[in-house]
């Protein structure tokens, strides 16, 4: 069990004036997000959606590719052609997504968030579960994450191990019943409005990290952080 005091900062109570009534609360588990919570590869993911859908005539606004961050990735797919007109056939959805992923390969370089290693490491010594669940694929998944981290664990979903992903709670209900734990004893630490969805409709308590979007757009969150940093301090000392 670890515990959580709110014992944040000032900035921070700026952000989400919700957080107040949240004194102290106790989790069995934490489930991160991945893309832009430990891995930042949010801006690999907008290059290979911008040039894909390039090749299709298909413009899509960049602030959805980031506000969807999350959902699975036909469901961005058919957004894009839904909002420029264009007709999609399923047999293109499967090659558009194929492509997607040629590209984001071609480009990706891994990148691990300062201090989530370290971060991990501490909840674990302090008895803590943790899970991981994410919109990318298994395969994108053990690609993005060094070894040792991914190894650190105890349960991943991942976009192609449910019928319904973010925005919906099953991800989030599904790592829970992995752990074994109930949802209102899960944090979970998003970074995008369909995560954090998710993560409520699951009923759990949403950490926010603003890594991609402004604070505005994370607002459902219980409570936000401008940085990992400023994360990491709100757990010092418990």
């Amino acid at each position: 069990m670890y515990k959580v005091v709110s014992s944040f900062s000032k900035k921070s109570k700026q952000m989400n004036k919700k957080s107040k009534k949240f004194k102290t609360k106790s989790f069995k588990a934490v489930l991160f997000d991945m893309d832009g919570v430990i891995a930042d590869s949010m801006p690999y993911h907008f290059i290979s959606w911008f040039e894909v859908l390039k090749q299709h005539n298909v413009r899509i606004n960049p602030m959805i590719i980031f506000e969807m961050e999350g959902a699975k990735w036909d469901k961005v797919i058919k957004l894009a052609f839904k909002q420029s007109g264009i007709p999609l056939f399923q047999q293109a959805t499967q090659k558009i997504r194929k492509k997607r992923e040629q590209i984001f390969n071609q480009y990706f370089k891994r990148y691990i968030f300062t201090g989530i290693p370290e971060f991990i490491k501490s909840l674990k010594n302090k008895g803590v579960l943790v899970g991981l669940v994410t919109g990318s694929s298994l395969k994108e998944a053990q690609k993005m994450l060094p070894e040792y981290i991914y190894k650190l664990f105890d349960t991943i979903i991942a976009g192609d191990g449910v019928k319904r992903g973010k925005p919906y709670p099953d991800p989030y209900l599904a790592a829970a019943k992995n752990l074994k734990v109930l949802s209102k004893e899960c944090m979970v630490i998003e970074n995008a409005p369909y995560g954090i969805k998710s993560a409520k409709a699951a009923k759990m308590y949403c950490c926010a990290i603003a890594t991609s979007l402004s604070e505005d757009l994370l607002s459902e969150a219980d409570i936000i952080f401008d940085t990992h940093r400023d994360l990491y301090e709100y757990f010092e000392g418990d």
